[in-house]
């Protein structure tokens, strides 16, 4: 006997939107900076009062970047310098309701990230040392940083993370963060001046120590190869 298939079209799925956005914050106890997110506290079940990432639902007449960049300012009122999808999380044990959520990765200065709202049900996290999480988003966070790690690798995807001029060194501090490990300063800083990336200026940063040569990201040069499809269907 055959046994009989429920569609989508007999079920009501939802469409959900969700930003992993990592930002950069000093942390003295670590001696270094490192990669934090903001989360959001639910309000009402399910898991109500435990923390979750920051969506909401998509709506019928929006496109998904829109939705990511529209949930993200309501809930946090961030404004990311880089944003681009992750993935879509499907399974169908994941929610109590059958929702699809699509989520998108993001980047934010650290200037920027200290005006996200002060609110009880809003907190930043240190990535390392995250509290539970509803749903599935602990395993989005994980493959986040994973996206993150091994971009950073080939693109220049750590300048989302910084001012428009900054130091060698706080670029290095940058990849240090996101790969947890220390860097050989001399090698990179070989590395970075022979990347193309970079255009020096004629400014200084000064301070206690020694001046030090401020740069610039070169325009010319995308933060990450997004491909041939439009940046809101990038996947």
């Amino acid at each position: 006997m055959t046994k009989s298939r429920v569609s989508a079209h007999d079920e009501h799925i939802r469409v959900a939107v969700s930003t992993v956005i990592f930002s950069l914050r000093a942390t003295p106890d670590a001696g270094s900076a490192r990669v934090w997110l903001p989360l959001v506290r639910r309000t009402r079940d399910p898991f109500e009062g435990q923390w979750a990432l920051p969506g909401g639902w998509l709506d019928i007449d929006e496109g998904l970047e829109q939705a990511a960049s529209r949930t993200l300012a309501e809930t946090t009122s961030l404004a990311p310098t880089y944003l681009e999808q992750l993935y879509a999380f499907g399974d169908v044990g994941r929610s109590p309701s059958r929702v699809v959520s699509v989520v998108y990765w993001a980047l934010q200065r650290e200037d920027a990230s200290l005006s996200s709202i002060a609110d009880e049900n809003v907190a930043w996290f240190d990535t390392g040392d995250l509290p539970p999480l509803a749903f599935d988003h602990a395993h989005i966070i994980e493959y986040a940083l994973w996206r993150l790690r091994n971009k950073v690798g080939y693109s220049r995807i750590a300048h989302g993370l910084l001012p428009e001029e900054f130091t060698l060194a706080q670029l290095r501090e940058v990849y240090e963060a996101i790969l947890g490990r220390r860097l050989d300063a001399a090698n990179f800083r070989r590395q970075v001046e022979n990347s193309g990336t970079l255009r020096p200026t004629d400014r200084y940063r000064t301070g206690s120590h020694r001046p030090a040569r401020l740069y610039r990201y070169n325009r010319d040069v995308e933060l990450a190869d997004r491909g041939p499809l439009p940046d809101q269907e990038q996947s």
